[in-house]
């Protein structure tokens, strides 16, 4: 069954709008990715069905966000490469150690496990507000929160060795 996109943009857009908003921190990059989401959505119609179709576009809006600051982050640090290193009394030190220990610890992550990540961290969602929107059960999304954990200490552990 087909969803119906015009349909779907009226009902979910603003939902899409305000997870890209609160990710990227910017109105008009927010603008941009909710417009993506909705694009990948006519682009995959054919083989996506309506079930869960908020999950689903949540779940999209989160992923391209991601994707987006990814990009931002290594356009910024080739900027940076350019630049004179920063002293480490610096405030923006910190900003940036704590940015590379991320994508150290979230390089080999798969997209959803980022996402629930994101979500829990990030965004201070419940389990189970998490487990609705990935379509997992509480204790499936406790089980990845804990195995990530476990992956990002001996992760940290490796790099103060």
């Amino acid at each position: 069954m087909k969803i119906d996109i015009e349909e779907s943009y009226k009902k979910y857009a603003p939902m899409v709008f305000r997870r890209c908003l609160s990710l990227l921190k910017n109105k008009d990059e927010a603008l941009d990715a909710a417009q993506d989401v909705f694009v990948n959505l006519l682009r995959y119609n054919n083989q996506l069905h309506g079930k869960f179709l908020s999950s689903l576009l949540y779940t999209i809006a989160t992923n391209i966000c991601l994707n987006l600051l990814r990009q931002r982050k290594l356009q910024s640090s080739s900027i940076e490469s350019q630049t004179l290193p920063l002293s480490a009394h610096d405030p923006q030190f910190e900003k940036v150690e704590d940015g590379v220990l991320m994508d150290a610890i979230l390089h080999n992550e798969s997209e959803s496990t980022r996402a629930i990540c994101f979500m829990y961290h990030g965004d201070g969602m419940t389990l189970r507000e998490i487990g609705e929107i990935m379509s997992l059960s509480i204790s499936g999304v406790r089980k990845r929160l804990l195995s990530f954990n476990a992956r990002a200490k001996l992760k940290l552990e490796g790099e103060r060795s």
